[in-house]
């Protein structure tokens, strides 16, 4: 189970990979509209190691890769579009899903995700999880994603808590870099989720 340290004043949570099983939707999605749009074959091997990347992070190292310039609108657009057709697919991850019901009333809690609002919005509501939280951070409200601190930060100002009071729970290397820069601890949620062997399980019928 994972602990939440004494002392702590605001849980922070990631979104895809943490709370919700979103990342196959994603690959899924983006694939389909990088070949509709770019005219160029992905092989899903590609976005190994990347789920924490932001939608312009993935196309800047995309553009690098091909040595040409992407119709980033198009791509994007045709992403998310993708990922909402397949969200009925969309399942939480039991373990940390969980936790956020537990601690619904005890702290004030935020989601901060380098996602879109679109996506992410539309990812916890169809969850279920969107009342949990009192606010919702994405990379729309922020001027860079992760690894940098700003999407941390913004949601411990709205909920006006100290960075040094708040615990994220995260699931990558951008998410977990970010919060260090943010001054806060951090639960890195995979070994959780492993362990569990059951991501989607939950206490909810």
């Amino acid at each position: 189970m994972i602990q939440v340290p004494a002392g702590t004043q605001a849980l922070l949570f990631d979104c895809d990979g943490t709370l919700v099983d979103s990342l196959p939707l994603y690959l899924q999605g983006w694939l389909r509209a990088f070949e509709t749009a770019a005219g160029h074959v992905l092989a899903p091997e590609w976005f190994h190691g990347r789920g924490g990347l932001s939608e312009q992070m993935v196309l800047d190292l995309l553009e690098a890769e091909l040595g040409r310039t992407l119709d980033r609108p198009a791509i994007v657009g045709a992403a998310r579009q993708a990922v909402l057709e397949i969200l009925p697919d969309l399942r939480e991850i039991g373990i940390v899903a969980d936790l956020a019901r537990r601690y619904r009333a005890a702290l004030p809690m935020a989601v901060a995700s380098s996602g879109s609002r679109q996506i992410v919005v539309a990812s916890l509501t169809h969850t279920g999880l969107l009342p949990l939280f009192d606010t919702v951070v994405t990379v729309d409200d922020v001027r860079r994603p992760k690894p940098a601190p700003d999407l941390f930060l913004e949601a411990a100002r709205r909920l006006n808590v100290p960075p040094a009071g708040c615990l994220v729970l995260e699931d990558s290397t951008e998410g977990l870099a970010a919060a260090d820069a943010a001054g806060m601890r951090a639960v890195d949620v995979r070994p959780y989720i492993m362990s569990s062997g059951r991501p989607h399980a939950s206490s909810q019928a």
